[in-house]
């Protein structure tokens, strides 16, 4: 069981690295304190709505997104602010239905429950980060309210293809 734990280990720490882009560079594994697991914290760097929604107006429009369809998507960022994602960065945001398995609303809910395991101690800033980035649905169906189990992160970051899925790289 002991090698077991520590092969996983392994493979998560290794699938941490982000794209700088996406980072917001003051939260950091050592900052955590201050930063995201501070209450309150995310709506004090969130930018004003107003440029958020122009930003997902431009998205939807480049994506060929009737205005009439704009409720149906969420302005997402990859790394959620609460993870240490940079709340404005272009490279951090996307589109992402908000219903659904692949829904914006569950992966809000999985970056809350990732949130909670870091400021346990009980993950890193990198691992919650690698988890959400790579497949963070499953990382929503294998975490309990009760419990922050590094087992899932395994499957979210797993090897595919000759590389990490929880990976970000940049193009």
């Amino acid at each position: 069981m002991l090698g077991l734990t520590a092969f996983v280990a392994l493979r998560v720490g290794a699938a941490h690295a982000q794209d700088a882009g996406m980072l917001d560079q003051h939260v950091t594994q050592q900052s955590i304190g201050e930063t995201i697991c501070r209450p309150g914290y995310a709506s004090t760097v969130a930018p004003p709505f107003d440029e958020l929604m122009a930003h997902k107006d431009r998205m939807l429009a480049e994506r060929g997104i009737e205005a009439d369809d704009a409720a149906d998507f969420a302005l997402d960022r990859r790394v959620p602010v609460v993870l240490g994602g940079s709340p404005d960065a272009p490279a951090n945001l996307g589109l992402l239905p908000w219903a659904g398995r692949q829904g914006e609303r569950r992966k809000a809910r999985a970056a809350v429950m990732l949130k909670r395991c870091v400021c346990e101690g009980k993950l890193s800033l990198a691992e919650a980060q690698a988890a959400i980035v790579g497949d963070w649905s499953v990382v929503y169906s294998g975490y309990g309210q009760e419990s922050c189990n590094i087992s899932r992160l395994d499957v979210a970051t797993s090897v595919e293809g000759g590389r990490i899925a929880g990976r970000v790289t940049s193009p």
